[in-house]
């Protein structure tokens, strides 16, 4: 049987992580669960989770264009979008671009979110997907649901959605796609996805797979590994 792990969160990269926990605290209404030396973790009320990670040197994307793109985004339900926007302007962000159910702005780090109606969700805002992007959307996906023992549920040419386990992940397909190129901080990561294991020996074991699968490993400690996807993407398999 192939290894699988489990998806933990996915965390963005940041200068000023105590400002943009606080904007998306407020905006969303999760809570602060964990706060260590350059890390933050906020919580939804379904248990998901994002966390925001130091990085002195981080240049935030300008989106749409590839020069830097954004490489992964969130896309948020409220009931009430345009209501939502506001009050995203008010605490800091910048309004991108506007769809008929949607809203696309840029958080006080740079990264763009989406803002989706999503009728009857409640006060708190959901995550319904952390979207990252690729150049074979379909490839990727496949490659995280294999990883993940996840399932796809969509895969079209605008792009691709696996589940599994209360969590989504998207796959944007964006054809001429630049990769980052961890960890040199002209090309950011902007944001990585952490996933974890059971132990040492799921650790070896699923850090083999990944290779199969496409990934390289970048480094390698006793009880974590950073490898890039098939994209480019770097992501870490960890022993909590």
């Amino acid at each position: 049987m192939a290894a699988t792990g489990h998806l933990e969160l996915v965390a963005l990269d940041a200068t000023d992580i105590v400002r943009l926990a606080s904007f998306y605290a407020e905006l969303t209404g999760w809570q602060t669960v964990r706060q260590v030396d350059g890390w933050i973790t906020l919580q939804a009320g379904d248990g998901q989770e994002v966390a925001f990670q130091r990085v002195a040197e981080h240049l935030p994307p300008q989106w749409p264009g590839q020069e830097r793109p954004q490489q992964v985004h969130l896309d948020l339900l409220v009931d009430g979008h345009e209501e939502a926007a506001r009050r995203a302007e008010a605490l800091g962000a910048t309004r991108l671009a506007v769809g008929s159910t949607w809203i696309t702005l840029a958080d006080p780090a740079g990264h763009p979110f989406d803002l989706c109606q999503g009728d009857g969700v409640g006060p708190q805002a959901q995550l319904f997907a952390v979207t990252i992007d690729a150049p074979d959307a379909s490839a990727l996906a496949r490659f995280y649901a294999h990883l993940l023992g996840m399932e796809v549920t969509h895969d079209g040419p605008e792009g691709a959605l696996i589940a599994g386990g209360g969590k989504r992940l998207m796959f944007q397909q964006v054809n001429d796609y630049t990769p980052p190129q961890w960890p040199d901080p002209a090309h950011p990561q902007q944001g990585h996805l952490d996933i974890i294991v059971n132990d040492s020996a799921h650790l070896k074991a699923l850090g083999a797979q990944a290779e199969q699968l496409g990934a390289t490993q970048l480094q390698a400690g006793t009880d974590w590994i950073t490898l890039t996807d098939p994209a480019g993407h770097p992501f870490d398999l960890s022993i909590p």
